[in-house]
């Protein structure tokens, strides 16, 4: 289905498999974004505090540091055996999840979430970076990033309706069958090549060099800014107007649309502007947003309205990064992504603890989302800068 969108000049292969891992990575995307949208009514399940759910989300985001390790681990592997390494991990993290009977086996349950879809999202981009070059995989990683959207706009809204009609456990546990379903589909369809692991054994260097280090920090500043919003408007829309799980899950549903959108246009974009200035033109479109919410919190239009601009900078941004962040170490790019990636996870752990207890204090959205739009703004800075000082030079 979405291989009309790639025309003759790319293989077969990827062509006839672009639906199948786009498909596998929105039950993925919808397991591991569940959780914050409804945070309030999880801490609710547990009877403990916002602020004691945020240390949780913290330290399974925390696991994220993993990330330059686990992509040198996964580019010693068939991309295949890492992406089903990473499936059967996040089968196993959401069922944990949805059965735990305390915070801390919660806790491990969503942590082994996040760390197992890392040797999916690796393998993954691993196996695209080897099949398309560099030139053309802005277009593919952005075909197969709706993944993302489509992760809350199909798969957490499902989730959600699952947990207003029975409760959070089984959303849990309906995301764990939809990633099992999805695993047994790409292990017929996706062939293990043994060859090109040991082409890839041969080369030793996997630093990561100079400049390089501008675009993991501006990861780490762009999802810091995502998530002081992510993790916060579930709250903010129970608290402020009375939202309950149906409320939340339609907003997540209409932020899903923003989402889907900002990646096709990604898709079609990035390649053709630079994958640098597309993320800068991102990051700077998420600062108003961030700056409107601040001030119009307390009004349910212009609130919605300034995060919906501010979603959309977000993801037309960090699509447009992934096919950077798979050449920055160009013979190795689960090794370049995995620092990219860790740094996001970095951002979002931080921000996990300090969104929580911002929105506390402030009892309410607004000094979250200023936090937010200053994350931006560095964002904006730091690949302007990497951009200036001559980008990428592997390409």
């Amino acid at each position: 289905m979405l291989d009309r969108w790639l025309d003759d000049s790319f293989s077969p292969l990827v062509k006839n498999n672009v639906t199948l891992l786009t498909a596998t990575r929105l039950t993925t995307n919808a397991c591991y974004r569940f959780t914050p949208p409804f945070i309030a009514i999880i801490a609710r399940g547990f009877d403990i505090s916002l602020a004691e759910i945020g240390v949780a989300l913290t330290v399974s985001e925390l696991s994220g540091l993993l990330s330059p390790f686990v992509g040198r681990f996964v580019d010693q592997l068939s991309r295949r055996k890492a992406m089903l390494i990473g499936l059967a991990g996040i089968t196993s993290g959401a069922l944990l999840s949805a059965v735990s009977p305390n915070i801390f086996l919660f806790t491990l349950g969503v942590t082994l979430i996040s760390v197992l879809k890392n040797f999916f999202d690796l393998g993954m981009s691993g196996w695209i970076s080897d099949h398309v070059p560099y030139e053309k995989r802005g277009r593919y990683i952005g075909i197969t990033e709706i993944s993302w959207a489509l992760g809350l706009l199909l798969g957490v809204s499902t989730m959600g309706v699952v947990t207003a009609i029975v409760d959070w456990r089984a959303g849990f546990l309906a995301g764990a069958i939809a990633v099992a379903i999805s695993s047994t589909f790409l292990a017929s369809r996706i062939p293990a090549e043994t060859h090109e692991v040991s082409s890839r054994s041969l080369d030793k260097d996997v630093r990561l060099r100079g400049r390089g280090w501008l675009v993991v920090a501006t990861m780490f500043s762009t999802m810091c800014a995502s998530q002081c919003i992510f993790i916060t408007f579930g709250v903010w829309l129970d608290d402020e107007f009375g939202f309950g799980a149906i409320g939340i899950a339609a907003v997540g549903f209409g932020f899903g649309v923003v989402e889907l959108y900002a990646s096709i246009s990604s898709a079609n974009k990035t390649d053709e502007w630079g994958k640098e200035i597309s993320i800068a033109v991102g990051c700077l479109l998420m600062v108003p947003g961030g700056l409107a919410l601040w001030i119009v919190s307390h009004n349910l239009t212009l609130g919605l309205a300034a995060l919906l601009v501010y979603i959309l900078g977000f993801e037309f941004a960090v699509v447009s990064m992934l096919p950077l962040a798979t050449h920055l170490v160009p013979t190795r790019p689960g090794s370049g992504l995995g620092f990219v990636i860790g740094a996001g996870t970095l951002g979002r752990s931080l921000m996990s603890l300090v969104a929580t207890r911002a929105y506390e204090s402030s009892d309410g959205i607004e000094l979250p989302a200023l936090i937010g739009a200053a994350s931006a703004a560095v964002a904006t800075l730091l690949i302007f800068t990497y951009h200036r000082r001559g980008g990428l030079v592997h390409a």
